[in-house]
């Protein structure tokens, strides 16, 4: 797939050919599926937790007798019916991660990337680069590539006067090109891919990568 190279003023500098077996592969929309889930899975962390009858600060003393009230037989307040008490069947703190073999991940993002050219939502650039952080000057340079769209920057290493630059954008985040996940693609409009991120890119969901 032949896509043109823009520089940060928006202006065609150059063409690009895209890895046809990372963009141009048969998207697999159940596998982007699951690779999301797993992903959003585990990121929570499950540390919830709610009190039982057996652990709430209360008297353990029959609350009233037995006999002669009227009312319903209960041993202690902290029995679930009553405001104060325990909670039952309440949640527990739990693992909710979930495994998913390394090639299908790949390939999750392969499908992605593709669902992304196919629909003209990736902007490779020549190079994202700022003498100091100036977030006028990001945000000039993205409105000249993706308008008034949300954008996810890939960087390939870590540049202090970009990401400092991106941070205080609304509609923009950036991102380690080597952190790739099928979240952050899926969230933002266009996907603004310097011609060094795309080499990581390459060198990690390549053909040779899985073998």
């Amino acid at each position: 797939m032949l896509v043109p190279v823009r520089n940060m003023a928006g202006d065609q500098v150059g063409t690009v050919e895209l890895p046809a077996d990372i963009f141009e592969v048969e998207v697999n929309t159940g596998l982007m599926h699951q690779a999301y889930v797993r992903q959003m899975a585990n990121a929570r962390l499950g540390t919830h937790k709610a009190k039982t009858r057996s652990e709430v600060d209360l008297s353990k003393a029959k609350w009233y007798r037995q006999k002669g009230t009227g009312r319903a037989r209960h041993g202690a307040r902290s029995a679930p019916i009553f405001v104060g008490g325990g909670v039952a069947h309440g949640p527990r703190p739990r693992d909710y991660s979930k495994a998913m073999p390394r090639k299908m991940r790949r390939q999750a993002l392969r499908s992605t990337l593709s669902a992304l050219a196919a629909d003209d939502q990736i902007i490779v650039v020549d190079s994202l680069a700022l003498d100091s952080p100036k977030t006028r000057v990001m945000g000039d340079a993205l409105r000249a590539l993706v308008g008034d769209q949300s954008a996810l920057l890939l960087l390939a290493d870590r540049d202090e006067a970009v990401e400092r630059s991106v941070r205080n954008l609304s509609n923009a985040r950036y991102l380690r090109a080597s952190y790739l996940n099928v979240r952050d693609l899926l969230s933002h409009d266009k996907v603004v891919i310097p011609q060094d991120a795309l080499d990581v890119i390459q060198g990690i969901l390549g053909t040779a990568a899985d073998r």
